[in-house]
């Protein structure tokens, strides 16, 4: 037993010094460790969307606001315990981010091959690639490489990019991070599959800024198709396809919807609808798939890259909810 944890630690250290030299993160860091790790957390999504059709849209939300506070560190994974304060109790996850338990899944799974490997912030990297493909997106080389945090900021999970910031607000956010305003639109795509709940956008069908009346940048026929959705007495938690065209594929309709007024979130209709540089972007993603495919793809691992934990930093959870 001895030799053989030497001899896995001998193995992490090659792949982390080649690594090092590709900014840290690389797509070969497991190759030695734990090279089947992507075949394994494919094999565990695909038997969770037998159950789940959405579970590709909550694990690339995972991702998503994970990188978005404090780098991509598994922090939004984090249970409550003496001296964290879980980023799930954020407003922007309570009743909204989801996929927890296919986590945790993963995770197990993993580690029993490969013990201590492969960490949770790569785990979100791994299965946001995933998910993407198995919906019929593009498929992009993962860097990986990144350590677990040993801590959680709810404080800073309170500021996540909403459904209701405007653009000027989303770009900040965004430019704040290193991720400029082709990133915007290109992750903004993301909501080409998944759902949203009725409270997140029902001021946009009746009361939208206090104005008494519907955001005039509303369709009107799909604003009647999501008033008879959300009335203003109904469930505020009933659920809403981002995508009303082709809900669970992942492709560039998002777009195409931009350009019919049909953006569910008042956060994506601003792309198209407020003059900017946004709107020519979603001219060019909406007319060619393959572009914002690959735009897609490169801001992926863009914001794969936003400040993550190599090296000796941070640790390798055994268990993606606490620290060891």
């Amino acid at each position: 037993m001895a030799s053989s944890g030497v001899l896995m630690m001998s193995l992490f250290l090659v792949a982390t010094i080649f690594c090092a030299s590709n900014a840290q993160l690389c797509a070969t860091f497991y190759d030695s460790t734990c090279p089947n790790a992507s075949a394994i957390v494919r094999g565990v999504i695909e038997q969770a969307a037998q159950s789940d059709v959405r579970i590709g849209a909550k694990l690339i939300r995972l991702h998503f606001h994970d990188c978005f506070v404090d780098g991509c560190d598994g922090s939004i994974l984090l249970d409550n315990a003496d001296g964290i304060e879980s980023e799930k109790e954020a407003r922007p996850h309570i009743n909204s981010a989801d996929g927890y338990p296919v986590v945790d899944d993963i995770k197990t799974a993993l580690e029993n091959v490969c013990p201590g490997v492969v960490s949770c912030a790569d785990i979100l990297a791994i299965a946001s690639e995933v998910s993407v493909v198995l919906a019929g997106g593009p498929t992009w080389e993962v860097l990986l490489g990144r350590r677990d945090g040993r801590t959680a900021n709810r404080a800073e999970a309170e500021n996540l990019p909403g459904p209701r910031d405007g653009i000027a607000n989303i770009t900040r956010k965004f430019s704040n991070l290193g991720l400029d305003t082709t990133d915007v639109v290109a992750l903004s795509g993301a909501h080409t599959f998944g759902r949203a709940r009725c409270t997140v956008f029902q001021d946009r069908l009746f009361n939208f800024q206090n104005s008494s009346n519907p955001d005039p940048t509303l369709d009107t026929t799909y604003l009647e198709t999501l008033r008879q959705a959300c009335p203003q007495d109904g469930n505020a938690a009933a659920l809403n396809n981002l995508d009303p065209t082709t809900p669970d594929g992942f492709d560039n309709n998002y777009f195409t919807n931009l350009q019919g007024n049909r953006g569910l979130l008042q956060s994506d209709q601003e792309l198209f609808s407020v003059a900017g540089y946004t709107v020519a972007i979603v001219n060019r993603f909406a007319s060619s798939q393959s572009d914002f495919f690959t735009s897609f793809a490169q801001s992926m691992i863009n914001k794969g890259n936003i400040r993550p934990l190599t090296g000796t930093n941070g640790e390798i959870r055994t268990n993606c909810r606490r620290v060891n």
